[in-house]
C-alpha cells in the first residue's frame, strides 16, 4: 500500500489531476457556503494540497513538475480580463480622475504601511524589500522584491497572505463602511489591496465588480513597479 502510494505520489499526472480535483471541490463548497469569505477557494485548495503533499512526503519541486501545464493558462486568462473591462469603458472614462487618485493613495499607503511596520519590528532589509510590493499581483511582486536585494519566496508568502485576508474581510469591512452595494467601489477595493484573489472572486459575484477589479489589480501592479524603488530610496 505504501510503495502504492509512492509510486502515485511520484507522478505529474497525480498531482494534475488531484489539483483541479481539489479545487473543484471547494468551489462547490464555496458557492454552498453562499461565497463565505472564510471558504475562498484558494485558501481551503491550498491548506488541503499542503496537507496532501506533507502526508504523502513530496518535494514541493515535485509538485510543481507536476501542475507546470496549469501555470501555462496563465497567461491567456489574464489577457481574457481585458473581455469584461472593455465593457465598462465608458464607465472608467466618466471616473478616471477619483479612480487614479484612489489608485495612487491605496498602492503608497499599502507599501508604506508594511515597510513601516516590518521596519518598526526590527526587519532586516531583505524582509523590507520583500513585503513592500505584497499588494501587487505575484508576477510583478516578486521581481520588484528580488531587484530591491529582497527574497522572492517571502515575497510570494507576502502576496499570498495580503490576498487571502484582504478577500476574507473584504466584505465585512465594506458592509461596514456602507460601500458593499456599489460593485465599483468594490471592485477597485478588492483589485487594489487583495489583487487576484480579489478579483476572482469578485468576478464570480459580479460582472461590474470583476471588471474594476482586474482594472485596479492591474493599474496596482504598475504603479507598485514604479513606487516601490523611489519610497525604499528614502531608507
Amino acid at each position: 500500500m505504501t510503495a502504492a502510494w509512492s509510486a502515485l505520489a511520484g507522478s505529474p499526472v497525480w498531482w494534475l489531476a488531484l489539483t483541479v480535483l481539489v479545487y473543484a471541490g471547494t468551489l462547490a463548497l464555496y458557492r454552498r457556503s453562499g461565497a463565505h469569505p472564510a471558504l475562498i477557494p484558494v485558501l481551503t485548495s491550498v491548506l488541503v494540497l499542503v496537507g496532501l503533499l506533507l502526508a504523502s512526503g513530496t518535494p514541493y519541486a515535485d509538485y510543481a513538475r507536476g501542475t507546470q501545464p496549469l501555470t501555462l493558462l496563465i497567461g491567456p486568462a489574464t489577457v481574457l480580463l481585458a473581455v469584461p473591462l472593455f465593457h465598462q469603458w465608458p464607465r472608467v472614462r466618466a471616473i478616471w480622475r477619483p479612480l487614479a487618485i484612489a489608485l495612487l493613495v491605496g498602492s503608497s499607503t499599502a507599501i508604506v504601511s508594511a515597510v513601516g511596520i516590518a521596519w518598526a519590528l526590527g526587519g532586516s532589509w531583505e524582509t523590507l524589500a520583500s513585503l513592500a510590493p505584497k499588494s501587487a499581483t505575484m508576477p510583478i511582486a516578486m521581481p520588484v522584491a528580488e531587484r530591491m536585494g529582497g527574497l522572492t519566496a517571502l515575497a510570494a508568502v507576502a502576496v499570498a497572505l495580503t490576498g487571502i485576508a484582504g478577500t476574507m474581510v473584504s466584505q465585512p469591512l465594506l458592509r461596514w463602511l456602507g460601500a458593499d452595494q456599489d460593485p465599483v467601489v468594490r471592485g477597485v477595493a478588492l483589485g487594489l489591496t487583495a489583487h487576484a484573489i480579489g478579483m476572482a472572486r469578485e468576478l464570480q459575484l459580479h460582472p461590474v465588480a470583476g471588471a474594476f477589479a482586474a482594472l485596479a489589480m492591474g493599474l496596482n501592479g504598475i504603479l507598485t513597479s514604479l513606487l516601490v524603488p523611489w519610497l525604499l530610496a528614502f531608507r
